[in-house]
């Protein structure tokens, strides 16, 4: 899909397309971390008859902060920008894997200690802001405490080593950024079905990681949102075991085409905790809402977690409309807009290069 330079206009639509996606889920994530947990019932009585209508205050009365799902997404980053850097400079390819077990660990250290340690001096690990404890997912902790690096010679649709029977969301929330490396689609899926092995082991955890990854690829490359998804389930479909993430995104396609998107059809998708019910949430929230604010809305006014939710329908929105697209008023009270944005262009920078 992608090969050589890309000119001066390509360039500065991949870029946009790159921080979309990256703040896009940040603000998607904050819209949806202060209310996870809370039925639609009790999110109407709190907050109106349409539920949340933008950034409202956590449980400490900050407005804004994102959860372990952008934090997550942001060592993808690091360790993506790492593994082609690596490949451009060395000719050393497959190290992928490595790196972003490596950058998991970082953000694992980050859940233990509550600061950077004093020999840290640059990258992630030496953002204090990083540091904040989020309700990280238990798959996610108790995978990375297993050390396990995947092998990128073995074949999916069998279930993986670490937690073989967890398919949480904790995979797909984190794993839009594989899509961003101006990759084909099958390599992308490929590889973050690999790394969601990491923590989690169901196929059907990391198709629905693999599923994102591939939409975002299309995305970028300036496909509509249903082309991307059409495209993901035609990868699904070579894989043994793919049944039920492919089943998902076949509702969330199906009832975004009914049209009069509710509150009500998107929780006939599920609540979200599963990989692949959070993947059909946010599609159908992109697809069926007539605007970017509306989905994210959408997105995250649910029983279930609307934070995961939110930020996959961020992480779609932003790929396909760039960062001029988001609601700015909602940005511009994101936690850490600066850094995700810095760390963003220097992505979208690395990965340029031919």
């Amino acid at each position: 899909m992608w090969s050589g330079r890309l000119s001066w206009e390509a360039e500065a639509a991949y870029r946009a397309r790159v921080r979309g996606c990256l703040l896009g889920g940040a603000v998607g994530d904050a819209l949806g971390y202060p209310v996870e947990f809370h039925s639609l019932g009790r999110l109407r009585a709190e907050h109106g008859p349409r539920g949340v209508t933008g950034l409202v205050p956590d449980g400490q009365n900050a407005v804004g902060r994102v959860s372990d799902d952008t934090q997550m997404t942001l060592f993808t980053v690091e360790a993506l920008t790492q593994a082609h850097a690596r490949e451009r400079r060395k000719g050393i390819g497959g190290a992928a894997p490595q790196l972003v077990r490596a950058a998991y660990g970082r953000w694992l250290d980050t859940r233990t200690r509550t600061g950077p340690a004093a020999d840290v001096h640059s990258g992630l690990a030496a953002q204090p802001w990083l540091y904040a404890r989020r309700a990280p997912g238990n798959a996610c902790l108790s995978g990375l405490q297993q050390n396990h690096v995947p092998d990128p010679s073995s074949a999916l649709g069998r279930p993986g080593p670490v937690n073989p029977n967890s398919k949480g969301c904790g995979t797909v929330m984190r794993s839009a950024p594989f899509g961003l490396t101006r990759t084909t689609g099958t390599r992308a899926f490929t590889l973050a079905a690999q790394c969601a092995q990491t923590t989690h082991g169901h196929p059907t955890g990391y198709y629905a990681a693999g599923a994102l990854a591939a939409m975002i690829v299309h995305l970028i490359a300036g496909e509509s949102l249903e082309s991307a998804a059409l495209r993901a389930l035609r990868l699904l479909a070579r894989h043994p075991g793919h049944d039920e993430t492919t089943t998902a995104l076949h509702r969330a396609l199906d009832l975004a085409a009914e049209g009069d998107p509710t509150p009500e059809k998107l929780e006939g998708l599920g609540a979200g905790w599963t990989a692949e019910e959070a993947l059909a949430i946010a599609v159908y929230s992109a697809l069926a809402a007539p605007s970017v604010a509306e989905a994210l809305l959408l997105s995250v006014n649910h029983s279930g977690d609307s934070d995961s939710t939110g930020a996959i329908c961020g992480n779609l929105l932003g790929a396909r409309h760039g960062d001029h697209g988001l609601p700015q008023e909602w940005l511009a009270l994101t936690e850490a807009r600066a850094e995700i944005t810095v760390l963003a262009d220097d992505f979208a920078s690395e990965c340029a290069r031919s």
